[in-house]
């Protein structure tokens, strides 16, 4: 604002346009510099409500008069013997004192144009406020975009007008969710601080939101009549514009901003919605039809209006190009539309974010191109309303889960999978195969995530549900009685571990094959808890076979592979046999690092098997180095309290004060001992340890 103020405040012969989304805060901000700039005295203020051409008129008429013009040349222009236009502008620029016009909601910028009411004059200065940002009519003019408020300016917005409602984190909480747009943030105020038989908190306001955010949102705005308060109505702010699209031949804006309301107010890459894709989703019996040639147009028009902005997304290091929309607009549009066409536009929604989803087991190279999509298949999921949408959606969801999990980010993986299941399950049923799958992905995302118990229970219900409907040996069902083994192992219950394993791999080598790859990577895993064990005998009689059986008839860097090398070098380390160790924990680690990442759980994993070596061997500066490493990775990739890093936490700890670094020691023991007093308990062996290195 200070530039505009100081335009308006000093500069003569300037045109300004603001142009924003409606409820953006143009009309604010265009009556805040106009209260300074008059205020202070500097120049006269004359505000015209251009909405209409005849609130333009009749505004302009009434500049006219107020800057001298006589009553025989209003009566002249009033009956249309003299052009208005030119008499008011004659009046401007013959004024005697300086002067601020705004021209207030110009949203159609042809009536300014073809009346020639834009003009420049040296007596005064002119801003215009509008939501049409693209226009010719705009030439000459400086254009100032408005966007939304920052989170800290948002949060003081509730909090002056519901200083009660609750605290500064509470206000910055709904203000998130509004977007930050502010006309939402003050009908949302507004609504707190009006009410009388009721007092929401900001939390309350917060969880009613879900439920119909627009209605709620629109319910804080002064009574009177609907059409006189249109613009202070989220629930109006779009139309106005879409309405005044159709009128200029461009309908299908509609269907576009519907399509858009699908997904999340995330960036959308414009890759989903070129128009050969937009051609093959099959828009042709929604209303009005969207086809691929119009999408360029469509989109064109929306940008316009300022319903959504262009803006560039880093996706894996590269710029791509995508298409933002508003939370609220999105929200306020989702709900209006017409009932037999939602399973439509969501059945096209989800056809073309497929598209974009790779096809097949994910992989972790795959997560990093897709995981800016996953905002887009959650907020898919809450517009799912029949069963056909609900089990293309749930997949779609399910798919982009494994593709996280398989990247490493295992909280967004959790959220995504069980969003999934809880749409299938509602449409579907409990033990519909959808349903079982995103369970499945919700199931070992709790395990990464250090949440044991809910994933043993979880793993359990879809094992039983699968064995039941699927048989024993169907693939899915063979999936879980394999993966059910990691919580089983974490719980304590190893021979359990075992027999699961046992029996996953010997069913798969029956059906599938003895060197299948389904059936190898159950016998990878074996090798782990053979040692878990201590079942020395075994693991070195099939330990060797089943990393060379691997490597033979699967690639040498295959995850199988890789998890087989991982699993041995374990076992060598807890039998001390040092030296092999070393030897096999190098290659799995660069194994993890090149099939996974570096920063993946798995490689970091790998890195403090090594280093837990490394130390055995007397090769102290390495060791604390990758261990260094290790805690600093787990605590970004699996959070502050996952059991996995307050136990290598204290590892670390231990080896730095053997090693003679006290004070570095203690000040990780420090860190550590309240999170592990309070996830593992007061008498676990690793809150012990810590305990005793705070000194």
């Amino acid at each position: 604002m200070p530039g505009l103020l100081l335009a308006a405040g000093d500069e003569t012969g300037g045109v300004h346009v603001i142009h924003g989304l409606g409820g953006c805060g143009k009309t604010a901000l265009a009556q805040a510099v106009f209260n300074e700039v008059t205020s202070s005295g500097r120049r006269i203020g004359l505000w015209v409500n251009a909405s209409e051409p005849s609130t333009l008129r009749s505004g302009m008429l009434a500049v006219a008069a107020d800057r001298g013009a006589e009553a025989g040349e209003l009566a002249a222009a009033h009956k249309g013997q003299r052009a208005l236009a030119d008499l008011v502008w004659s009046c401007l620029h013959s004024s005697s004192e300086p002067w601020l016009l705004v021209l207030d909601n110009a949203d159609d910028p042809t009536t300014l144009g073809e009346g020639g009411w834009l003009r420049q004059s040296p007596r005064g200065t002119v801003i215009v406020t509008t939501r049409q940002a693209g226009s010719q009519v705009w030439h000459g003019a400086r254009i100032h975009r408005l966007g939304v408020l920052p989170i800290e300016d948002a949060a003081l917005v509730l909090r002056d007008l519901a200083p009660e409602a609750g605290s500064v984190e509470d206000a910055e909480t709904v203000a998130r969710r509004l977007d930050c747009l502010p006309l939402a943030l003050t009908l949302a105020g507004s609504f707190l601080s009006r009410q009388l038989l009721e007092s929401w908190s900001m939390s309350d306001y917060q969880r009613h939101l879900d439920d119909n955010p627009t209605e709620l949102i629109d319910q804080g705005a002064a009574p009177g009549d609907s059409e006189r308060n249109a613009r202070q109505l989220v629930g109006r702010t779009w139309e106005i514009s879409l309405a005044a699209l159709a009128d200029e031949g461009v309908p299908e804006c509609a269907t576009l901003l519907r399509l858009l309301s699908c997904w999340s107010s995330d960036p959308v890459p414009l890759s989903l919605i070129r128009p050969e894709a937009v051609t093959a989703a099959r828009f042709d019996a929604v209303h009005p039809p969207l086809t691929g040639p119009r999408v360029e147009a469509a989109l064109r028009g929306l940008l316009d209006h300022s319903l959504v902005s262009l803006v560039s997304l880093d996706v894996n290091g590269e710029a791509v190009r995508c298409v933002k929309t508003h939370g609220v607009v999105l929200d306020s549009v989702a709900a209006a539309v017409p009932e037999g066409q939602r399973t439509l536009i969501v059945a096209a929604a989800a056809k073309l974010l497929r598209g974009a989803v790779p096809e097949g087991d994910a992989q972790a190279q795959d997560a990093h191109r897709v995981s800016h999509l996953a905002p887009h298949a959650a907020n898919l999921l809450r517009r799912v309303e029949d069963s056909d949408s609900a089990r293309s959606v749930a997949g779609l969801g399910t798919r982009l889960a494994a593709g996280l999990f398989a990247g490493g980010d295992f909280q967004a993986a959790l959220a995504l999978a069980q969003a999934a299941a809880e749409s299938a399950g509602r449409w579907l049923g409990p033990d519909d195969s959808v349903t079982l799958r995103a369970e499945h992905c919700a199931a070992i995302s709790l395990f990464r995530l250090g949440r044991f118990e809910e994933s043993e229970a979880l793993h359990r219900r879809v094992l039983d549900s699968r064995e039941r409907v699927l048989g024993p040996e169907h693939s899915e069902t063979l999936e879980s009685r394999q993966d059910i083994h990691e919580p089983l192992s974490q719980l304590q219950r190893i021979d359990d571990c075992l027999a699961t394993l046992r029996a996953t791999a010997e069913i798969r080598s029956r059906v599938l094959g003895e060197h299948h790859r389904d059936t190898l990577h159950a016998r990878a895993l074996l090798i782990e808890y053979l040692a878990v064990a201590d079942s020395v005998d075994e693991f070195d009689r099939i330990g060797p076979e089943i990393v060379a059986a691997c490597e033979e008839h699967l690639s040498d860097v295959s995850f199988t592979t890789v998890t087989a090398r991982h699993n041995y070098a374990y076992g060598l380390y807890r039998f001390g046999r040092w030296g092999q160790a070393e030897a096999e924990a190098r290659r799995a680690l660069r194994g993890r690092e090149l099939v996974h990442g570096p920063d993946h759980a798995l490689a970091l994993s790998a890195a403090v098997l090594l280093s837990w070596i490394l130390r055995e061997l007397g090769q102290i500066e390495e060791s604390l180095s990758l261990g260094r490493r290790v805690v600093l990775g787990q605590e970004q990739v699996l959070g502050r309290e996952h059991p996995y890093l307050l136990t290598n936490r204290a590892g670390l700890a231990e080896a730095l004060a053997a090693a003679g670094e006290v004070t570095e020691a203690q000040d990780l023991a420090r860190q550590n001992l309240p999170l592990c007093e309070r996830v593992l308990g007061l008498d676990d062996p690793v809150t012990v340890k810590t305990r005793g290195l705070v000194g």
